[in-house]
């Protein structure tokens, strides 16, 4: 008997994304919502499956806090929030954090956790 051995590599545990900007019209912008553009997501029906998915947009402060979780002292900050739907046909989404992003923000890579699964 043959037994195969699978060898699986590192489990994806999130996508990269591109804050774009904020949500606007010709006059007005609306910062408490985010455009995110999804790495390899190009169509608004691929855009589907990351409904509801949550966002980190992970930074660096200028003094070291301690981590909540992990007790330990460290610079790295995280706003997280969550995708809510589609902007347009080529695969943008909206998004809205907790607090609003910063504009330094924009054109920065946030992390799209691959949870809560809907499947």
């Amino acid at each position: 008997a043959v037994v195969s051995t699978q060898s699986t590599g590192p489990t994806k545990l999130f996508s990269k994304a591109i804050v774009t900007g904020y949500k606007r019209g010709l006059r007005n912008q609306h910062s408490s919502i985010s455009l995110l553009k999804i790495e390899g997501v190009d169509t608004k029906g691929d855009t589907e499956f990351y409904h509801g998915k949550r966002v980190a947009y992970i930074y660096r402060g200028q003094k070291a806090r301690k981590n909540k979780v992990t007790k330990r002292e460290t610079k790295l900050r995280v706003i997280w929030g969550k995708i809510r739907r589609a902007h347009g046909s080529s695969g943008l989404v909206r998004a809205s954090f907790r607090t609003n992003l910063p504009p330094k923000a924009i054109g920065a890579t946030v992390r799209v956790m691959l949870y809560p699964s809907r499947v």
